[in-house]
Protein backbone atom coordinates (compact mmCIF):
# COMPACT_ATOMS: atom_id res chain seq x y z
CA UNK A 1 0.00 0.00 0.00
CA UNK A 2 1.05 3.57 -0.64
CA UNK A 3 1.36 6.53 1.68
CA UNK A 4 -1.24 8.83 0.11
CA UNK A 5 -3.73 10.17 2.67
CA UNK A 6 -5.95 11.89 0.12
CA UNK A 7 -6.31 15.12 -1.84
CA UNK A 8 -6.41 18.68 -0.55
CA UNK A 9 -7.19 22.00 -2.21
CA UNK A 10 -4.10 24.17 -2.52
CA UNK A 11 -6.14 27.29 -1.83
CA UNK A 12 -8.83 26.62 0.80
CA UNK A 13 -7.55 23.37 2.29
CA UNK A 14 -10.74 21.38 1.63
CA UNK A 15 -9.96 17.65 1.80
CA UNK A 16 -11.04 14.98 -0.70
CA UNK A 17 -10.63 11.20 -1.00
CA UNK A 18 -8.31 9.48 -3.48
CA UNK A 19 -10.42 9.81 -6.60
CA UNK A 20 -9.90 11.14 -10.16
CA UNK A 21 -10.59 14.73 -9.11
CA UNK A 22 -8.59 17.85 -9.87
CA UNK A 23 -10.66 20.91 -8.91
CA UNK A 24 -12.03 21.94 -5.53
CA UNK A 25 -15.83 22.07 -5.41
CA UNK A 26 -15.71 24.89 -2.85
CA UNK A 27 -13.29 27.42 -4.39
CA UNK A 28 -12.30 25.84 -7.73
CA UNK A 29 -8.66 25.69 -6.65
CA UNK A 30 -6.40 22.85 -7.85
CA UNK A 31 -6.09 19.70 -5.76
CA UNK A 32 -2.80 18.39 -4.37
CA UNK A 33 -1.72 14.97 -3.09
CA UNK A 34 -1.27 14.72 0.70
CA UNK A 35 1.19 12.13 2.06
CA UNK A 36 1.90 10.44 5.36
CA UNK A 37 5.45 11.75 5.70
CA UNK A 38 6.03 10.13 9.10
CA UNK A 39 5.27 6.76 7.57
CA UNK A 40 7.45 7.50 4.55
CA UNK A 41 10.39 8.51 6.75
CA UNK A 42 10.24 5.14 8.51
CA UNK A 43 9.91 3.21 5.26
CA UNK A 44 12.58 4.82 3.09
CA UNK A 45 16.33 5.38 3.27
CA UNK A 46 19.21 6.16 0.95
CA UNK A 47 20.30 2.53 1.19
CA UNK A 48 16.88 1.14 0.22
CA UNK A 49 16.68 3.49 -2.75
CA UNK A 50 20.19 2.58 -3.92
CA UNK A 51 19.31 -1.14 -3.90
CA UNK A 52 16.34 -0.67 -6.25
CA UNK A 53 16.08 -0.71 -10.03
CA UNK A 54 17.32 2.46 -11.70
CA UNK A 55 13.96 3.86 -12.72
CA UNK A 56 11.61 6.52 -11.37
CA UNK A 57 9.82 3.99 -9.14
CA UNK A 58 12.87 3.78 -6.85
CA UNK A 59 11.12 6.69 -5.03
CA UNK A 60 7.71 4.95 -4.97
CA UNK A 61 6.88 5.89 -1.36
CA UNK A 62 6.78 9.51 -2.52
CA UNK A 63 4.53 8.77 -5.51
CA UNK A 64 0.72 8.50 -5.46
CA UNK A 65 0.02 4.86 -6.30
CA UNK A 66 -1.31 2.22 -3.90
CA UNK A 67 -0.19 -0.98 -5.63
CA UNK A 68 2.66 -1.98 -7.90
CA UNK A 69 3.50 0.31 -10.86
CA UNK A 70 2.07 -0.92 -14.16
CA UNK A 71 4.13 1.14 -16.61
CA UNK A 72 7.34 3.15 -16.54
CA UNK A 73 9.55 0.31 -15.35
CA UNK A 74 12.35 1.65 -17.57
CA UNK A 75 11.53 5.36 -17.33
CA UNK A 76 13.54 7.85 -15.35
CA UNK A 77 17.05 7.77 -13.86
CA UNK A 78 18.37 9.71 -16.82
CA UNK A 79 21.99 10.94 -16.83
CA UNK A 80 23.17 13.91 -14.83
CA UNK A 81 26.02 14.98 -17.10
CA UNK A 82 28.96 16.96 -15.71
CA UNK A 83 29.13 19.54 -18.50
CA UNK A 84 32.77 20.65 -18.48
CA UNK A 85 32.89 22.10 -22.00
CA UNK A 86 29.58 23.95 -21.65
CA UNK A 87 30.77 25.24 -18.27
CA UNK A 88 33.90 26.62 -19.92
CA UNK A 89 31.83 28.26 -22.67
CA UNK A 90 29.57 29.91 -20.07
CA UNK A 91 32.44 30.78 -17.74
CA UNK A 92 31.21 28.83 -14.70
CA UNK A 93 32.88 26.42 -12.32
CA UNK A 94 30.40 23.56 -11.74
CA UNK A 95 27.69 22.84 -14.30
CA UNK A 96 25.48 19.80 -14.87
CA UNK A 97 22.90 18.88 -17.49
CA UNK A 98 20.00 16.69 -16.31
CA UNK A 99 19.33 14.99 -19.61
CA UNK A 100 15.71 13.87 -20.00
CA UNK A 101 16.16 13.96 -23.78
CA UNK A 102 17.08 10.27 -23.44
CA UNK A 103 14.20 9.28 -21.16
CA UNK A 104 12.53 5.96 -22.01
CA UNK A 105 10.50 5.40 -24.11
CA UNK A 106 9.71 8.73 -25.83
CA UNK A 107 12.72 10.95 -25.05
CA UNK A 108 11.24 13.65 -22.83
CA UNK A 109 10.54 14.33 -19.18
CA UNK A 110 6.87 13.56 -19.90
CA UNK A 111 7.65 9.85 -19.53
CA UNK A 112 7.90 10.54 -15.79
CA UNK A 113 4.48 12.11 -15.32
CA UNK A 114 2.74 9.70 -17.69
CA UNK A 115 4.16 6.63 -15.96
CA UNK A 116 2.54 7.76 -12.73
CA UNK A 117 -0.73 8.92 -14.31
CA UNK A 118 -1.36 5.75 -16.28
CA UNK A 119 -0.44 3.52 -13.35
CA UNK A 120 -3.05 5.45 -11.36
CA UNK A 121 -5.59 5.30 -14.20
CA UNK A 122 -5.31 1.50 -14.13
CA UNK A 123 -5.83 1.50 -10.35
CA UNK A 124 -8.96 3.60 -10.83
CA UNK A 125 -10.26 1.16 -13.45
CA UNK A 126 -10.14 3.36 -16.57
CA UNK A 127 -9.88 1.63 -19.94
CA UNK A 128 -9.29 4.77 -22.04
CA UNK A 129 -6.55 7.35 -21.46
CA UNK A 130 -6.11 10.68 -23.16
CA UNK A 131 -4.37 14.06 -23.04
CA UNK A 132 -4.14 17.57 -24.39
CA UNK A 133 -0.60 18.04 -25.65
CA UNK A 134 1.89 20.17 -27.56
CA UNK A 135 3.59 16.94 -28.69
CA UNK A 136 5.81 15.32 -26.07
CA UNK A 137 2.94 14.40 -23.77
CA UNK A 138 0.98 12.88 -26.65
CA UNK A 139 4.01 10.75 -27.57
CA UNK A 140 4.35 9.50 -24.02
CA UNK A 141 0.65 8.83 -23.39
CA UNK A 142 0.37 6.90 -26.66
CA UNK A 143 3.46 4.79 -25.88
CA UNK A 144 2.52 3.99 -22.28
CA UNK A 145 -1.09 3.24 -23.25
CA UNK A 146 0.17 0.78 -25.87
CA UNK A 147 2.38 -0.91 -23.27
CA UNK A 148 -0.56 -1.14 -20.85
CA UNK A 149 -3.07 -2.29 -23.49
CA UNK A 150 -5.38 0.69 -22.98
CA UNK A 151 -7.50 2.60 -25.48
CA UNK A 152 -5.98 5.98 -26.25
CA UNK A 153 -6.93 9.34 -27.76
CA UNK A 154 -4.44 12.19 -27.98
CA UNK A 155 -5.34 15.79 -28.85
CA UNK A 156 -2.78 18.19 -30.32
CA UNK A 157 -2.76 21.62 -31.97
CA UNK A 158 -2.82 21.48 -35.75
CA UNK A 159 0.57 22.10 -37.38
CA UNK A 160 2.95 20.40 -34.94
CA UNK A 161 6.33 19.12 -36.08
CA UNK A 162 6.14 15.85 -38.02
CA UNK A 163 8.46 14.13 -35.55
CA UNK A 164 5.95 14.66 -32.77
CA UNK A 165 2.91 13.74 -34.88
CA UNK A 166 4.47 10.50 -36.10
CA UNK A 167 5.96 9.94 -32.65
CA UNK A 168 2.39 9.55 -31.35
CA UNK A 169 0.71 7.89 -34.33
CA UNK A 170 3.20 5.00 -34.46
CA UNK A 171 1.77 3.59 -31.22
CA UNK A 172 -1.74 3.34 -32.65
CA UNK A 173 -3.81 5.89 -30.70
CA UNK A 174 -6.51 8.04 -32.23
CA UNK A 175 -4.64 11.29 -32.87
CA UNK A 176 -6.87 14.35 -33.19
CA UNK A 177 -5.43 17.66 -34.43
CA UNK A 178 -7.42 20.72 -33.34
CA UNK A 179 -7.40 23.93 -35.36
CA UNK A 180 -6.00 26.38 -32.84
CA UNK A 181 -3.30 26.56 -30.18
CA UNK A 182 -2.77 24.45 -27.05
CA UNK A 183 -5.18 26.49 -24.97
CA UNK A 184 -7.96 25.73 -27.48
CA UNK A 185 -7.07 22.03 -27.29
CA UNK A 186 -7.08 22.04 -23.50
CA UNK A 187 -10.51 23.67 -23.26
CA UNK A 188 -12.01 21.07 -25.59
CA UNK A 189 -10.40 18.21 -23.68
CA UNK A 190 -12.02 19.35 -20.43
CA UNK A 191 -15.42 19.08 -22.13
CA UNK A 192 -14.62 15.69 -23.68
CA UNK A 193 -13.41 14.34 -20.35
CA UNK A 194 -16.62 15.37 -18.63
CA UNK A 195 -18.79 13.78 -21.32
CA UNK A 196 -16.96 10.52 -21.99
CA UNK A 197 -15.45 9.77 -18.58
CA UNK A 198 -11.95 9.07 -19.87
CA UNK A 199 -8.74 9.42 -17.90
CA UNK A 200 -7.20 12.64 -19.18
CA UNK A 201 -3.77 12.54 -17.60
CA UNK A 202 -3.37 16.32 -17.44
CA UNK A 203 -7.00 17.12 -16.59
CA UNK A 204 -8.92 14.85 -14.19
CA UNK A 205 -5.75 12.91 -13.24
CA UNK A 206 -3.61 16.04 -12.97
CA UNK A 207 -2.88 15.79 -9.21
CA UNK A 208 -1.44 12.29 -9.71
CA UNK A 209 0.20 13.02 -13.05
CA UNK A 210 2.08 16.09 -11.83
CA UNK A 211 3.63 14.16 -8.92
CA UNK A 212 5.71 12.21 -11.42
CA UNK A 213 7.68 15.40 -12.17
CA UNK A 214 9.15 15.21 -8.65
CA UNK A 215 11.31 12.28 -9.72
CA UNK A 216 13.38 14.64 -11.89
CA UNK A 217 14.33 16.50 -8.71
CA UNK A 218 14.81 13.34 -6.62
CA UNK A 219 17.30 12.06 -9.19
CA UNK A 220 19.24 15.32 -9.33
CA UNK A 221 19.72 15.22 -5.56
CA UNK A 222 20.67 11.53 -5.51
CA UNK A 223 23.06 11.85 -8.45
CA UNK A 224 24.79 14.79 -6.74
CA UNK A 225 25.51 12.52 -3.77
CA UNK A 226 22.32 13.34 -1.87
CA UNK A 227 22.70 17.08 -1.89
CA UNK A 228 20.86 19.92 -3.57
CA UNK A 229 22.38 22.08 -6.30
CA UNK A 230 22.62 25.77 -5.56
CA UNK A 231 20.80 26.69 -8.79
CA UNK A 232 18.54 24.86 -11.25
CA UNK A 233 17.10 26.20 -14.53
CA UNK A 234 13.97 24.60 -16.03
CA UNK A 235 11.53 25.57 -18.77
CA UNK A 236 7.94 26.47 -17.86
CA UNK A 237 4.99 25.67 -20.12
CA UNK A 238 1.81 24.71 -18.27
CA UNK A 239 3.80 25.01 -15.07
CA UNK A 240 3.87 21.37 -13.97
CA UNK A 241 7.54 20.59 -13.50
CA UNK A 242 8.97 23.63 -11.70
CA UNK A 243 6.69 23.65 -8.64
CA UNK A 244 7.15 19.89 -8.37
CA UNK A 245 10.94 20.30 -8.35
CA UNK A 246 10.47 22.63 -5.41
CA UNK A 247 8.16 20.08 -3.74
CA UNK A 248 10.65 17.27 -4.39
CA UNK A 249 13.49 19.13 -2.69
CA UNK A 250 11.26 20.03 0.27
CA UNK A 251 10.15 16.41 0.66
CA UNK A 252 13.74 15.13 0.64
CA UNK A 253 14.56 17.59 3.41
CA UNK A 254 11.39 16.69 5.35
CA UNK A 255 12.17 12.97 5.43
CA UNK A 256 15.86 13.50 6.13
CA UNK A 257 17.47 12.34 2.88
CA UNK A 258 19.19 15.69 2.18
CA UNK A 259 20.19 18.75 4.17
CA UNK A 260 18.38 22.00 3.49
CA UNK A 261 21.24 23.87 1.82
CA UNK A 262 18.82 25.87 -0.33
CA UNK A 263 18.35 25.70 -4.08
CA UNK A 264 17.30 28.67 -6.18
CA UNK A 265 14.95 27.72 -9.01
CA UNK A 266 14.76 29.64 -12.30
CA UNK A 267 11.98 29.62 -14.88
CA UNK A 268 12.83 29.68 -18.59
CA UNK A 269 10.39 30.75 -21.31
CA UNK A 270 10.49 31.84 -24.94
CA UNK A 271 9.93 35.56 -25.54
CA UNK A 272 7.11 34.63 -27.92
CA UNK A 273 5.22 32.92 -25.09
CA UNK A 274 6.29 34.25 -21.70
CA UNK A 275 3.20 34.84 -19.53
CA UNK A 276 4.98 33.62 -16.39
CA UNK A 277 8.12 35.68 -16.92
CA UNK A 278 6.00 38.74 -17.71
CA UNK A 279 4.21 38.37 -14.37
CA UNK A 280 7.46 37.68 -12.52
CA UNK A 281 9.07 40.86 -13.81
CA UNK A 282 5.96 42.92 -13.09
CA UNK A 283 5.94 41.65 -9.51
CA UNK A 284 2.37 40.39 -9.80
CA UNK A 285 0.65 37.07 -9.14
CA UNK A 286 -1.72 37.63 -12.06
CA UNK A 287 -0.87 35.63 -15.18
CA UNK A 288 -2.10 37.48 -18.26
CA UNK A 289 -2.61 34.97 -21.10
CA UNK A 290 -0.72 35.52 -24.35
CA UNK A 291 -1.02 34.17 -27.89
CA UNK A 292 2.05 31.97 -28.53
CA UNK A 293 4.45 32.93 -31.32
CA UNK A 294 7.67 30.93 -30.98
CA UNK A 295 9.58 27.99 -32.44
CA UNK A 296 9.52 26.40 -28.97
CA UNK A 297 6.17 24.68 -29.54
CA UNK A 298 6.48 22.27 -26.61
CA UNK A 299 6.42 25.17 -24.15
CA UNK A 300 4.04 27.39 -26.16
CA UNK A 301 1.21 27.50 -23.63
CA UNK A 302 -0.22 30.98 -23.39
CA UNK A 303 -2.44 30.37 -20.37
CA UNK A 304 -0.48 28.08 -18.02
CA UNK A 305 -2.67 26.13 -15.60
CA UNK A 306 -0.07 26.22 -12.81
CA UNK A 307 1.56 29.54 -13.66
CA UNK A 308 0.75 31.01 -10.26
CA UNK A 309 2.52 28.13 -8.53
CA UNK A 310 5.59 28.60 -10.71
CA UNK A 311 5.78 32.19 -9.53
CA UNK A 312 5.31 31.09 -5.95
CA UNK A 313 8.04 28.43 -6.12
CA UNK A 314 10.52 30.72 -7.88
CA UNK A 315 10.02 33.53 -5.38
CA UNK A 316 10.15 31.26 -2.32
CA UNK A 317 13.43 29.78 -3.52
CA UNK A 318 15.01 33.17 -4.15
CA UNK A 319 15.35 32.38 -7.85
CA UNK A 320 14.30 34.30 -10.91
CA UNK A 321 13.42 33.77 -14.56
CA UNK A 322 14.10 35.03 -18.06
CA UNK A 323 12.75 34.76 -21.58
CA UNK A 324 14.83 34.47 -24.75
CA UNK A 325 14.22 35.07 -28.44
CA UNK A 326 13.91 32.33 -31.05
CA UNK A 327 17.38 33.27 -32.30
CA UNK A 328 18.81 32.81 -28.82
CA UNK A 329 16.97 29.48 -28.52
CA UNK A 330 18.59 28.20 -31.72
CA UNK A 331 22.00 29.31 -30.45
CA UNK A 332 21.29 27.48 -27.17
CA UNK A 333 20.49 24.27 -29.04
CA UNK A 334 23.71 24.50 -31.06
CA UNK A 335 25.84 25.47 -28.05
CA UNK A 336 24.71 22.41 -26.08
CA UNK A 337 25.21 20.13 -29.09
CA UNK A 338 28.69 21.43 -29.91
CA UNK A 339 30.01 21.42 -26.35
CA UNK A 340 28.36 18.35 -24.79
CA UNK A 341 27.06 16.27 -27.72
CA UNK A 342 23.43 16.58 -26.56
CA UNK A 343 20.79 17.45 -29.15
CA UNK A 344 17.80 19.06 -27.49
CA UNK A 345 14.52 20.42 -28.77
CA UNK A 346 13.75 24.18 -28.58
CA UNK A 347 12.57 23.87 -24.96
CA UNK A 348 16.08 22.72 -24.03
CA UNK A 349 17.60 25.47 -26.16
CA UNK A 350 15.47 27.88 -24.14
CA UNK A 351 16.86 26.49 -20.89
CA UNK A 352 20.47 26.79 -22.08
CA UNK A 353 19.94 30.30 -23.43
CA UNK A 354 18.21 31.45 -20.24
CA UNK A 355 20.97 29.96 -18.09
CA UNK A 356 23.52 31.87 -20.19
CA UNK A 357 21.53 35.08 -19.77
CA UNK A 358 21.18 34.63 -15.99
CA UNK A 359 24.89 33.90 -15.60
CA UNK A 360 25.93 36.90 -17.67
CA UNK A 361 23.59 39.19 -15.72
CA UNK A 362 25.01 37.99 -12.40
CA UNK A 363 21.74 36.43 -11.23
CA UNK A 364 23.49 33.05 -11.08
CA UNK A 365 27.02 33.22 -9.59
CA UNK A 366 29.79 31.64 -11.63
CA UNK A 367 31.34 29.71 -8.72
CA UNK A 368 28.31 27.75 -7.46
CA UNK A 369 26.76 24.47 -8.63
CA UNK A 370 24.25 24.86 -11.49
CA UNK A 371 21.91 22.32 -13.10
CA UNK A 372 20.23 22.90 -16.46
CA UNK A 373 17.23 20.61 -16.90
CA UNK A 374 16.94 19.41 -20.49
CA UNK A 375 13.41 18.15 -20.99
CA UNK A 376 13.15 16.94 -24.61
CA UNK A 377 14.97 15.53 -27.63
CA UNK A 378 15.99 17.50 -30.71
CA UNK A 379 15.39 14.66 -33.16
CA UNK A 380 11.64 15.32 -32.78
CA UNK A 381 11.94 18.91 -34.01
CA UNK A 382 14.38 18.81 -36.92
CA UNK A 383 12.41 21.45 -38.82
CA UNK A 384 13.31 24.15 -36.31
CA UNK A 385 17.07 23.84 -36.83
CA UNK A 386 17.21 22.65 -40.45
CA UNK A 387 18.04 26.08 -41.88
CA UNK A 388 20.61 26.99 -39.24
CA UNK A 389 23.05 24.08 -39.61
CA UNK A 390 25.80 23.63 -42.16
CA UNK A 391 24.75 21.72 -45.28
CA UNK A 392 26.72 18.67 -46.47
CA UNK A 393 29.59 19.23 -48.92
CA UNK A 394 28.85 17.34 -52.14
CA UNK A 395 31.89 15.96 -54.01
CA UNK A 396 32.65 13.20 -56.47
CA UNK A 397 33.96 9.89 -55.18
CA UNK A 398 37.64 10.64 -55.81
CA UNK A 399 40.49 11.28 -53.45
CA UNK A 400 41.48 14.35 -55.46
CA UNK A 401 38.04 15.89 -54.90
CA UNK A 402 38.30 15.29 -51.17
CA UNK A 403 41.87 16.63 -51.05
CA UNK A 404 40.69 19.86 -52.66
CA UNK A 405 37.77 20.14 -50.23
CA UNK A 406 39.98 19.38 -47.24
CA UNK A 407 42.54 21.99 -48.22
CA UNK A 408 39.80 24.55 -48.65
CA UNK A 409 38.17 23.72 -45.32
CA UNK A 410 41.42 23.33 -43.39
CA UNK A 411 42.89 26.70 -44.26
CA UNK A 412 44.45 28.55 -41.34
CA UNK A 413 42.06 30.95 -39.67
CA UNK A 414 44.20 33.89 -40.82
CA UNK A 415 43.83 32.90 -44.46
CA UNK A 416 40.09 32.51 -44.12
CA UNK A 417 39.82 35.91 -42.49
CA UNK A 418 41.82 37.44 -45.34
CA UNK A 419 39.62 35.77 -47.90
CA UNK A 420 42.52 33.75 -49.39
Amino acid sequence: MGFVKGLQCRECGQEYPKKPLHVCETCFGPLEIVYDYEGIQKAISREKIAAREKNLWRYRELLPIDGEPRVGLYSGFTPLVRAHRLAAALGVKELYVKDDSVNHPTFSYKDRVVSVAISKAIEFGFDTVSCASTGNLANSVAAHAAKAGLNCYVFIPDGLEQGKIIGSAIYGPRTVAIKGNYDDVNRLCSEIGDKYGWAFVNVNLRPYYSEGAKTHGFEVAEQLGWKLPKHIVVASAGGTILPKLAKAFKELVKIGLVNDTGCKIYSAQASGCAPIINALKKGTDLISPVKPNTIASSIAIGNPADGYYVLQAVRESGGWGESVTDEEILEGIKLLARTEGIFTEPAGGTEVAVAKKLIESGRIPRDESIVISITGNGYKTLETVAQSVEKPYAISATLQNFDELYQRLDQPAEAKAAGI
